[in-house]
């Protein structure tokens, strides 16, 4: 009786639509059940024909699905733990269905992006090789310093923090103690100071040094003069041409004429330099404005090419995430010290995806001001001022930004998305003005293109989900960062093993939470192949990746891969697939 309920009802969800001799194809509304109360218009011999096609399709169908329900039924039963080639072994807590409601890994219509990260923004630690030769290269903007007097063994410090005299009287470093750089030209700096106020030698030299100036111009500029023989060892000139010394250990003056020598004197002082940052504001101002140009038009050219589209397209890559920074929308005249050409080369990269199949995902990665005070975003000093509401209007300088990009490449058939910030710093930049600019920046997109997705990207260091709900469920997407690295109490010194559970068990719990979290569609933006273990074999890597697409495939809008192109090689997308370190799942991305 049981299997004749069901073969009623599946007769009652049938089109209605069979065949034989007499009749090649006939369908009729309702389904195959609202044929029972018409037969008479078969003769008897018709109806017993079709009733027996029916009934045989039947039986082979419930055999079919009674294999499929038992087959997924045991599936349910197992631990998780599932086989392939990059993967030996891996296993899921709840079971293999825990991952087939959104098994998108496989899904065609996901994002399975690569960013070209390093080629529109630069960042040192990509390609160290663009600072060689930077004269002074040590002292690029946003290097920090500190100033030992020789003769009193004291260190200079901003009384303070800033907006006082400039003391040699502090025995250790600290805040106070400690200088970032503003780089006029090789040679010549700015010395700005805790309280971001910046040091100024009163009447341009003569007289006392003190550090209460708001902005730098020709008072706060010298010359710093490093000893052939041992470069930490200085002199410090100020605009007049007089020199800095310490003769008064309580008052920093600019008053000595005479040129110093290397001796023990009062004008003579150990510098020690940390340079921490190197992005493209430091690579543009280190090599000056004539030598960079001919420095960025090179790596600009040979950095990303068409092939490298051809290359990502063949090994099932459909999208391309470019970071940009704000300069861009000023092209080919941008603001100093910012080297044109940023816009060809996009326009360029519109050109190449358009000839291969493959999408654009533009990043404004670098926002005036800074949303965060890292070299990627073009931080001149480590400060991050784009939230800050006084002064010059950042974030309506961004939002110019996105009107600009949205105009002119909203109607590519190859732009996919417009992400509107990348990683602004929750230290830095508050919630609500965040959710605003977002919110502006969505309808400066909508005004130019209805098809392109809009992406929101967390705040770093803030709660993964605040930003679900920001936007309306109109091609919206909220992007997320994964790494197995910079938290070094979380991820140190771990196995690989540990690594690949953490994927599997805190990343997949936290992607399908997202996933129902709010409006917004769910981009794992940023993700590689690295961690922190030592001495990890290329089994172990390949294990590694293929947890990591296998888990950052489950989010609803797709994944990112950070980055194409890295001197790193397991940072590097390309290297990884050229060298066996990462493998496309055997069905595809």
């Amino acid at each position: 009786m049981v299997v004749a309920r069901h073969l009623v009802h599946a007769l009652s969800l049938l089109p209605g639509c069979f065949t034989n001799d007499a009749h090649p194809r006939a369908c009729v509304p309702g389904g195959v059940v609202a044929l029972q109360s018409e037969w008479s218009l078969l003769d008897a011999t018709e109806a017993g024909v079709a009733v027996m096609v029916v009934a045989r399709l039947l039986v082979r169908g419930y055999l079919v699905l009674g294999l499929m329900i038992l087959i997924v039924h045991h599936q349910s039963l197992l631990p998780g733990c599932f086989t392939n080639d990059a993967h030996p072994r891996a296993c899921v807590p709840g079971g293999v269905v825990a991952l087939q409601p959104e098994r998108s890994l496989f899904d065609a219509s996901k994002v399975r992006a690569v960013s070209l990260g390093g080629w529109l923004v630069i960042e040192k630690w990509m390609k160290t090789s663009l600072f060689d030769g930077i004269p002074d290269g040590d002292l690029l903007d946003g290097a920090q310093i500190s100033l030992q007097s020789i003769s009193r063994g004291t260190y200079l410090s901003a009384e303070r923090g800033g907006g006082d005299r400039m003391v040699v009287n502090r025995t250790a470093i600290s805040t106070w103690e400690t200088f970032k750089v503003w780089r006029v030209s090789a040679g010549v700096y700015q010395l700005r100071v805790f309280n971001k106020m910046f040091v100024s030698a009163m009447n341009g030299g003569g007289g006392a040094v003190l550090a209460s100036a708001a902005s730098p111009a020709q008072w706060e500029s010298f010359k710093i003069h490093r000893n052939p023989s041992q470069s930490s060892m200085v002199h410090i000139q100020a605009y007049n041409g007089m020199y800095l010394q310490a003769r008064d250990r309580n008052l920093l003056t600019a008053d000595l004429k005479d040129v110093p020598g290397w001796n023990k004197n009062d004008a003579t002082f150990i510098m020690v330099v940390n340079t921490p940052l190197g992005g493209e504001y430091q690579l543009a101002n280190g090599w000056g404005a004539e030598a960079a140009v001919n420095v960025f038009q090179k790596h600009r050219e040979s950095f990303v090419q068409e092939s490298d589209f051809r290359f990502l397209a063949s090994k099932g890559i459909n999208a391309v995430r470019i970071p940009v920074g704000y300069w861009i929308a000023s092209d080919p005249n941008p603001p100093a010290p910012y080297v044109s050409g940023s816009l060809q080369a996009l326009d360029n990269g519109f050109q190449w995806a358009n000839n291969h199949g493959i999408k654009i995902i533009i990043d404004l990665h670098a926002a005036p001001g800074s949303q965060n005070g890292q070299e990627h975003s073009s931080s001149r000093d480590g400060i991050a001022e784009w939230a800050v509401q006084v002064g010059i209007d950042y974030i309506g300088e961004s939002i110019k930004t996105i009107d600009f990009l949205a105009s002119r490449y909203g109607n590519n058939q190859a732009l996919l998305g417009i992400e509107l910030l990348n990683e602004p710093g929750a230290a830095v930049v508050p919630l609500d003005v965040l959710k605003d600019y977002y919110a502006r920046g969505y309808s400066t997109v909508r005004k130019y293109t209805s098809s392109a997705y809009v992406i929101m990207c967390q705040r770093i260091g803030g709660d993964f989900t605040e930003l679900a709900n920001v936007l309306p469920a109109d091609k919206v997407v909220l992007d997320v960062h994964f790494y197995n690295l910079f938290n070094h109490e979380l991820f140190d010194k771990k196995t690989p093993e540990w690594n690949i559970d953490f994927v599997y068990n805190d990343r997949l719990s936290l992607v399908k939470r997202l996933n129902t979290a709010g409006n917004a569609l769910i981009f794992v933006g940023e993700w590689t192949n690295e961690w922190m273990v030592e001495n990890a074999s290329q089994s172990d890597y390949l294990r590694f990746g293929a947890a990591q697409l296998q888990v950052f495939g489950q989010a609803t809008f797709g994944w990112a891969y950070w980055s194409y192109q890295h001197q790193l090689y397991r940072w590097s997308f390309k290297q990884s697939v050229q060298q066996g370190y990462l493998n496309a799942p055997t069905s595809g991305w």
